[in-house]
């Protein structure tokens, strides 16, 4: 391909990269998007979508055994790890294929290869089967994404030292399985693996699983690994591996003393870092952080006129809901839109069993804030439409500001909590108070009434609750 010029450059084509592209086009804009291997980003491809995929199977394959309860008999229920494989995939290239039709149907120009910057306003495009050539740009964003971390002692062979990648990929189901990391990465693989009738182990560091998330919440998530067989190790550290045969031998260090694991897989999710090797950040100028972040204000500017960045490269919170607005906010901004990055909260799901979702404060940062709060807490043993799909153990809770009660945060643990969680994220968007939600009429019967419920236990007046 010989040179090329564009208004707007974009590396990386996930859901930060893409939606920029998408909408700066729609702007008007001469935009050429870059990816050098996978349309629509870790998301689409061995993320989110995948892991969601095998997240349903598992769950689906749980229900079929708790069937009997309803009166409905079940024999010879099987997984076929190769069939799931396929599954999963078909709905993967559905939906990268769709990413490529998007952008070539709003107009912006693709190509495929690896990115380079040689200047503040040039970068060098290496395709796999071709010659390299420039790419000239009046603006540029990086959208590139992160990347598993690896720990030195354990690099990823994704056949008995796993990434999450490699565990989205396994065709054919280990027997046992030590996962270093008690995350949502970590728990989100583990309680898919045990729903498949793996034995599955978890070492975590901290005190709890989960660090950093409300103790109420996961001590809920805990109870139900525990009930499911998973064997969890908290202030644990996995300090060796060897191998034994076709599995490893793992040695975890934990309060009680050294324990050896025998296992088939260890999978390694302890987090996941920026990705910017080989980008040339230093040949534009662009500034990174002690971690290899790149720091941006609430235009997405870098610190080079010109050069924006969008999603995990950015920093925290690594999702892809805050990726794809800041990959829409970046196109406005170029475009020459008076917009910002002035979002109050970014709504957080983890699709444990149960699911657990946030907006907005916790109780505990609410307090650190200075503020006296008023909570009001609705278990799902008392709705209904839980009951019906047996699925009862959490809650919904509504943190108010004492004062006022407008609405500060909401945390839901528990069944469909991830589709619960926009409510959430539009109330405190709004500014409403915990009177705007109590008033407002839920359909019956459904898990949505749960949220009101929580509201109205704030205000002291629930009535499937005591107050």
């Amino acid at each position: 391909m010989s040179d090329q010029t564009c208004d707007v450059l974009v590396i990386g084509a996930g859901p930060g990269g893409y939606p920029a592209a998408i909408r700066a086009a729609q702007l008007g804009l001469d935009v050429l998007i870059v990816e050098k291997s996978m349309w629509g980003g870790t998301c689409l491809n061995i993320g989110c979508i995948p892991s969601k995929a095998l997240i349903e199977a598992g769950k689906t394959f749980e229900k079929i055994g708790k069937a009997s309860a309803m009166g409905i008999s079940v024999q010879g229920a099987a997984i076929d790890m190769a069939q799931l494989q396929s599954w999963k995939g078909g709905i993967v290239e559905n939906m990268t294929s769709g990413v490529r039709k998007l952008c070539k149907g709003n107009g912006a120009r693709m190509a495929n290869g690896a990115a380079r910057f040689t200047s503040a306003t040039t970068v060098q495009v290496t395709p796999d089967d071709g010659a390299a050539y420039t790419v000239t740009f009046k603006s540029a964003v990086i959208a590139t994404g992160s990347v598993p971390i690896e720990l030195p002692m354990f690099p990823f062979d994704e056949d008995r030292i796993l990434s999450s990648t490699g565990v989205l990929a396994l065709d054919s189901k280990p027997d046992k399985v030590v996962v270093i990391g008690g995350g949502y990465i970590g728990l989100e693989c583990g309680q898919m693996l045990d729903k498949l009738g793996v034995q599955v182990t978890v070492v975590e560091l901290a005190d709890q699983i989960l660090p950093g998330f409300d103790p109420s919440i996961v001590r809920i998530v805990a109870r139900r690994m525990k009930k499911c067989g998973i064997t969890t190790l908290t202030k644990s550290k996995v300090t060796g591996a060897r191998r034994d045969g076709d599995g490893l031998i793992v040695t975890v260090q934990t309060p009680e003393g050294d324990q050896e694991l025998a296992c088939d897989k260890l999978i390694v999710t302890v987090g996941r870092r920026p990705f910017t090797a080989g980008l040339g950040l230093e040949a534009a100028g662009v500034a990174v952080d002690a971690r290899g972040f790149v720091p941006v204000d609430s235009k997405l500017r870098t610190n080079v006129a010109g050069i924006y960045a969008v999603g995990d490269v950015t920093g925290d919170p690594m999702l892809a809901h805050r990726a794809t607005r800041q990959g829409e906010v970046v196109a406005e901004v170029i475009s020459g839109k008076e917009v910002a990055c002035d979002y109050k909260t970014v709504p957080a799901v983890v699709f444990t069993d149960p699911e657990i979702a946030t907006a907005g404060l916790s109780e505990q940062e609410a307090k650190d804030q200075g503020f006296e709060v008023k909570v009001g807490k609705f278990p799902w043993g008392a709705n209904g439409r839980a009951l019906t799909l047996q699925d009862t153990d959490g809650f919904v809770k509504v943190i108010a500001d004492a004062a006022d009660n407008q609405i500060l945060g909401i945390a839901i643990v528990g069944p469909h909590a991830s589709d619960l969680i926009s409510e959430a994220a539009l109330a405190i968007e709004m500014d409403a108070f915990a009177e705007d939600m109590s008033l407002t009429i839920h359909p019956h019967p459904t898990l949505g009434e749960a949220v009101m419920e929580a509201a109205n236990k704030v205000l002291g007046h629930a009535i499937h609750v005591m107050n």
